[in-house]
């Protein structure tokens, strides 16, 4: 099965700051913010939702291909990927842009402030599946350029193409009525679960609701799992317990990739959640989105550890 995953491709500049976000930040003042923060490290490292998401599925044995778009500055981040056994024959490189950046600071809470410039990703991958098999293919759409997202979702679903929507960073840029369109007709939607009360606020639809637009609904919750909605029926997955805690960036990426693994094996969309709950435990547990590893055996071992219900 041919697997296409789009969103973005960024470098990641992330960074940590030695307290917390909300002892700095006066709640009467909030209307007129001015802070600063000194962090204690930096580091940058290939990133983004679409780089993320199909590592995590090389690492599980697949081979998909990844549709997005990078700047003149793309050779560390093509070296990486193919380095890694990542798809690049969907990626179109954007000469005039530098490539996405997102600048990442997270606390000693594990909040998080990210800022993100578009680069090359304010373009199209203008990808064309003219020459694969669409009755079997499955299809990721993550976060990334707002044309590609909608034209994507459109044309799995006019193809019959099962496809996860997970529309998180991109939210604000939304209108309503396209956000309807892009989980109407969704095999899965996934947010977490401030990203599922942004939906609910910008369509007027509950979680229940959007449970009648797509197949099933998936929120994120971090440490404290996720819940699967499919219909009137709300499954508790719970979280795989990491065997340290160095950076939450990119777990939810790592989510997806494990639960997109399930999904192509045909397991319960329970039992794929829970897949997607062990390879976030793996991602937590070093700095960077693509920098952890696992053997399939580990990955087996940890996931014979834990159960729905």
């Amino acid at each position: 099965m041919t697997i296409f995953v789009s969103g973005s491709l960024a470098y990641d500049r992330i960074m940590n700051f030695p307290g917390r976000f909300s002892d700095h930040i006066l709640p009467d003042r909030i209307h007129n913010i001015n802070v600063s923060f000194n962090v204690d490290s930096m580091v940058e490292r290939p990133g983004g939702c679409a780089g993320n998401i199909s590592y995590c599925l090389v690492l599980l044995g697949e081979q998909p291909q990844t549709l997005a778009t990078l700047g003149r500055d793309c050779r560390v981040y093509l070296d990486w990927m193919e380095e890694n056994g990542m798809g690049v024959s969907g990626v179109r490189v954007i000469d005039p842009e530098r490539t996405a950046s997102a600048y990442i600071m997270t606390d000693q809470g594990d909040n998080q402030i990210t800022g993100f410039h578009m680069g090359a990703m304010l373009h199209s991958a203008d990808f064309s599946f003219d020459f694969y098999d669409m009755s079997n293919a499955f299809g990721v759409v993550s976060p990334g350029n707002l044309e590609d997202m909608a034209n994507f979702s459109q044309y799995y679903k006019e193809n019959g193409v099962p496809y996860v929507f997970d529309p998180g960073q991109s939210l604000p840029a939304w209108t309503a009525d396209g956000l309807r369109a892009c989980i109407d007709g969704a095999t899965v939607l996934i947010a977490n679960d401030y990203e599922i009360g942004l939906i609910a606020n910008m369509t007027g639809l509950d979680e229940a609701a959007l449970a009648g637009l797509a197949k099933a609904v998936i929120v994120t919750k971090g440490e404290h799992g996720s819940t699967l909605r499919v219909g009137d029926e709300v499954t508790q997955i719970p979280a795989v317990t990491p065997r340290q805690v160095l950076d939450p960036t990119g777990a939810g990426d790592s989510y997806r990739g494990g639960l997109v693994k399930g999904m192509l094996e045909g397991k319960p969309l329970a039992e794929a959640a829970l897949m997607g709950s062990v390879c976030a435990s793996f991602a937590v547990e070093v700095q960077g989105t693509q920098e952890y590893r696992f053997t399939m055996d580990e990955f087996n071992e940890r996931l014979a550890g834990v159960k729905v219900g």
